[in-house]
């Protein structure tokens, strides 16, 4: 059997490695007074610089000498300089192995140390099941372990000894969270759990694998679907707080390989294992099917809606010629009854003469009738699905326990209501039922004196779709329709987040801090505007003028572009990321489910990554390829491929191409941008996404993505094509694996939003969006407006500082939650923008908002040094999808799947390969960069700034896939194209 490890290569040299670059030897092995007298009492050179080794390495890694294997040359020539012997002394004293151990013995007792026993192994063992409880990551569990040792003032062992405990302390670990979960399960509940992965003959599948598929699309039939497997879970009667003493990570690793392992997989686990993975599965899936009915019912409630108001358009387009005619008609009419005031005649008779009584009362039902339609209410046709909500609507509310927080919600009464009338069988609706939807709607449930139950009952849910949305009706045990204050920490968790980010206890302090600086800044901003001082922005007939930004490339840039761009070699896709592998390790990252072991086929998961990236799918790679076939590429990527290992490789080539030195002329890492890019569905009918005007008739999603101004593509996420993207751009922000620290950020109007300017500037970032609009958009200030009259044209509504002060509590909450990962930024502005109407922290962040957006467009105008720096990251971004169209090319680039997990690997595939393909080009272009210099050509960073790594033209994307070939590459770098000789991609 092969040997199972704890640590990768990575994780051993950052736990146990001694470092070689100069920040790191300051960090570690600067000594201080007592430790150069320890040193200073040896009495020769070499037994100096021996003992001061000793003395550093018992600090990093933990352990002697003689475990310290080959040290960095570095490592030693920085103790000697600080305690002032030669390097070359070190030599003499490694070979004499008494004095070594002497020294050991000295060193430990001197900083009140002992060296491990075997006693310690308990310890020890013990240590890993405790780190070992929130996650399966050995660095963590081999961190939890090293803590403890030196809590306990232990000397560590070798590693190899850490690592082994480290092992059995995970599946001790393992054991304890398996008894926790099962530890109330009966026997009979134990034998059902079994039998679900007994293949059911009636369903041609097993019991597990038919509750765990999921419809996607939405129909009435998917929704009674979803609430018979809703009803299937319930009744194994797991305790919904099964899970609550097991940390969430822990819950969720359950989670992942119950949905990834097959039933024959399950069945051959032991058995506590077994039932521990179905419990949380269970678990897992009863919120996953609430949150999927209700959204499938969402989709069709709105898109019943949605079909009334295009109908009513339709229909109205229909009669604009008799539009036009009625119109002339009247037009006369007015005409006739005008002249027949100036000229004191009989209006009748001139009316009669002129456009003839007869004529104007046959006119008079196509005018009723045209009124009629254009002011009809989307409600009336929108009832013309009712039967189709009636197929699945009495199912959802006898099921579903929907909550809120006042007691007697007339939501809820409507909902009970509906409730009673479907198990009595009653069809009237009584005349007091409550309707807490609009109130231009109750004139048309009850327009004939009773109320219409088709009306009524599309109403309600209507009425509820909102509801569910803001968080202010919720569902039990759901995932995603929680009450809207169980995604906030509380005010105890987050003062400590909130004194992190330097923010104002209260909001006066607040309100006082940046009323002084907008008011400075518009008054300044008056001043020189007045005085024509700002370049290329002008008041004229009380509207801004801003000159655009222009491309300001030099021609020499362009030159030596094009000369770099000539000089990389030509390279397969399949070279570029065993190459980059080999530089990053990132294929590292990529662990199995359910060992956390790396991957050792990497051509198989090169491929099926690029299976993703491509859009070509793991049947169709298998027969492109040469070195894998479809049974490897099938089990690689069920086992490996998963969003957060995605994630962590795309980290691992994002923080590695950030510390290439060439790539500090493109940007420091401290400025990105983001933008969606469409994808047409490959899928047509419901279910295929949405429909966005902008990229015209077709279906498809957006794969929102965050670029550095480094080039390097940090983040990606799948969002609806006709969803509003402000929402993600913090998702990206705040929620990368990557070191980057990203201070600026860009977008498009698109993602520009008052909450968006709100939020960065609390949570430390400084967003600058290009927005289309911006003339039309007013500034707000803290004092009153009639301040600044030079202004006037430009001012909006002044803030109201109240509403801030009243809830200041709760977006310090809101932000805390932000920071720390409790809640994805997106759900929560989601949330917040649904409610019907304006709620008050929606509306405090919107007046916070305004402040911040008045202080950035003051930045723009003022700065056109800032118009061009956004105008450039905006640009690397569409560099970016440039090449994720050449990437995504098969199947005419359609996405063709159906869930949003699959939509997420794509993205997150194509992603990864952008990001390689950036490192791969970087690290040629300094190859090159340094030939033209050797060859005295003048390549400036100045210039460099201008050239990109986001080329693709000497790289094959498509043809046969030779793995073999490409791992078999030597080792090293390859050499430049100086032949001027290119394969076509």
């Amino acid at each position: 059997m092969a040997r199972r490890d704890l640590l990768n290569t990575d994780d051993r040299r950052i736990l146990f490695g001694v470092p070689s670059d100069r920040d790191a030897l300051a960090r570690h092995y600067t000594f201080g007074p007592a430790d150069l007298d320890l040193i200073e009492a040896r009495r020769r050179s070499g037994n100096r610089l021996g003992f001061a080794v000793q003395l550093a390495l018992v600090r990093h890694p933990g352990f002697g000498l003689a475990l310290a294997g080959d040290l960095p040359p570095g490592f030693v020539s920085y103790v000697a300089e600080q305690i002032g012997e030669p390097a070359s002394a070190f030599v003499t004293y490694a070979r004499r192995s008494q004095t070594l151990t002497d020294h050991a013995r000295e060193i430990t007792a001197a900083l009140g140390l002992r060296a491990p026993t075997v006693g310690d192994l308990s310890l020890m063992i013990e240590a890993g099941p405790k780190a070992a409880w929130s996650t399966d990551s050995g660095f963590a569990i081999a961190t939890g372990i090293i803590d403890t040792l030196r809590g306990e003032r232990i000397l560590l062992p070798a590693p190899a000894v850490i690592e082994r405990t480290g092992l059995a302390g995970r599946a001790r670990a393992r054991k304890r969270i398996a008894h926790t979960l099962i530890a109330g399960l009966t026997a009979e509940q134990r034998g059902r759990l079994d039998a679900l992965l007994v293949a059911d003959p009636a369903r041609g599948v097993t019991p597990l694998a038919w509750a765990k598929a999921i419809p996607t699309a939405p129909k009435a039939d998917h929704v009674r679907n979803l609430i018979e497997k809703l009803i299937f879970v319930r009744s194994f009667a797991i305790d919904p707080g099964a899970g609550s003493n097991i940390h969430p990570d822990r819950l969720r690793q359950l989670v992942r390989e119950g949905r990834a392992s097959s039933a024959y997989l399950l069945d051959r686990y032991s058995s506590h294992r077994r039932h521990a993975i179905l419990v949380a599965l269970l678990l897992d899936l009863e919120a996953r099917l609430i949150d999927a009915a209700l959204e499938m019912a969402d989709r069709l409630i709105g898109g019943a809606f949605t079909r009334a108001r295009k109908a009513q358009d339709r229909n109205y387009a229909a009669t604009g010629k008799d539009v036009g005619r009625l119109m002339k008609l009247f037009r006369g009419t007015l005409d006739a009854l005008s002249d027949a005031a100036d000229n004191d005649a009989d209006p009748m008779e001139v009316l009669d003469s002129r456009v003839g009584w007869a004529k104007l009362m046959r006119a008079r039902a196509e005018v009723t009738a045209i009124a009629e339609l254009a002011g009809q209410d989307p409600l009336i046709r929108a009832a013309d699905r009712w039967t189709t909500l009636r197929k699945f609507a009495p199912l959802l509310l006898e099921v579903l326990d929907f909550k809120a927080a006042r007691p007697g919600d007339p939501t809820l009464k409507a909902l009970q209501l509906l409730r009673d009338m479907n198990r009595s069988g009653r069809r009237q609706v009584p005349a007091d039922a409550p309707m807490p939807f609009r109130k231009d709607w109750w004139a048309l449930v009850s327009a004939e004196g009773k109320i219409d139950r088709r009306l009524y009952e599309t109403g309600i849910f209507a009425h509820l779709r909102n509801k569910l949305r803001s968080g202010d009706v919720w569902v039990e045990r759901s995932g995603n329709y929680r009450r809207f204050d169980s995604y906030l920490v509380s005010a105890e968790a987050a003062a400590p987040v909130v004194a992190e980010l330097n923010l104002p206890a209260t909001a006066a302090e607040w309100l006082e801090t940046r009323g002084r600086k907008l008011d400075w800044r518009l008054r300044r901003f008056w001043h020189r505007l007045s005085r024509g001082k700002l370049d290329g922005v002008e008041l004229r007939d009380g509207k801004l003028h801003i000159a655009p930004v222009r491309a300001a490339t030099p021609q020499e840039a362009d030159l030596i572009a094009g000369r770099l761009d000539g000089l990389l070699p030509a390279a397969r896709i399949t070279e570029v990321l065993h190459e980059v592998a080999r530089e990053t390790g990132f294929a590292a990252a990529f662990t199995n489910l359910r060992t956390g072991e790396p991957c050792s086929n990497e051509n198989a998961l090169f491929a099926a990554i690029l299976a993703d990236a491509t859009n070509l799918g793991l049947s169709r790679m298998a027969d492109a390829s040469q070195g894998v076939t479809r049974d490897q590429l099938v089990w690689t990527a069920d086992a490996f491929i998963r969003e957060e290992t995605y994630r962590a490789a795309l980290a691992k080539i994002i923080d590695a191409h950030h510390g290439l030195p060439i790539a500090s002329v493109w940007g420091d890492g401290t400025t990105s941008s983001s933008d969606g890019q469409f994808f047409r569905s490959g899928k047509r009918g419901s279910g295929a996404g949405e429909v966005n005007a902008k990229y015209g008739v077709d279906p498809g999603f957006s794969f929102y993505t965050h670029v550095s101004d480094q080039h390097g593509p940090y983040h990606v996420t799948v969002i609806s094509a006709a969803t509003h993207e402000a929402p993600y751009v913090l998702d990206g922000l705040l929620n990368h694996s990557s070191s980057l620290a990203i201070a600026e950020h860009y977008t498009d109007t698109g993602g520009a939003t008052d909450h968006v300017f709100a939020l960065c500037s609390l949570l430390g970032f400084r967003f600058c969006p290009r927005l289309r609009d911006f003339p039309d958009r007013r500034l707000a200030s803290i004092g009153p407006a009639s301040d600044y009259q030079g202004l006037a044209p430009l001012m909006g509504k002044r803030i109201r500082a109240d509403v801030i002060t009243e809830h200041w509590g709760d977006v310090l909450r809101l932000v805390a939650s932000l920071k720390t990962g409790v809640v994805a930024p997106s759900t929560m502005l989601k949330k917040l923008a649904a409610y019907e109407r304006q709620n008050q922290l929606d509306l405090a962040l919107q007046e916070i908002g305004r402040v911040e957006r008045t202080l950035f467009m003051l930045d723009w105008l003022e700065m056109p040094e800032l118009r061009r720096r956004c105008h450039a990251g905006l640009n690397k971004g569409e560099q970016r999808h440039a090449l994720a169209q050449a990437i995504c090319t098969f199947r005419q680039g359609r996405i063709a799947d159906r869930s949003h997990e699959a939509q997420q690997f794509r993205a997150s595939g194509l992603n990864l390969v952008i990001a390689a393909i950036v490192y791969w080009n970087s690290t040629y272009m300094a190859d090159a960069v340094a030939h033209l210099r050797a060859n005295g050509d003048d390549a400036p960073d100045y210039l460099l700034t201008h050239t990109s790594p986001v080329g693709w033209e000497h790289i094959a994307f498509s043809g046969d896939f030779l793995w073999d070939r490409a791992a078999a590459l030597p080792a090293g770098r390859r050499s430049l194209n100086f032949a001027g000789r290119r394969r076509a991609a």
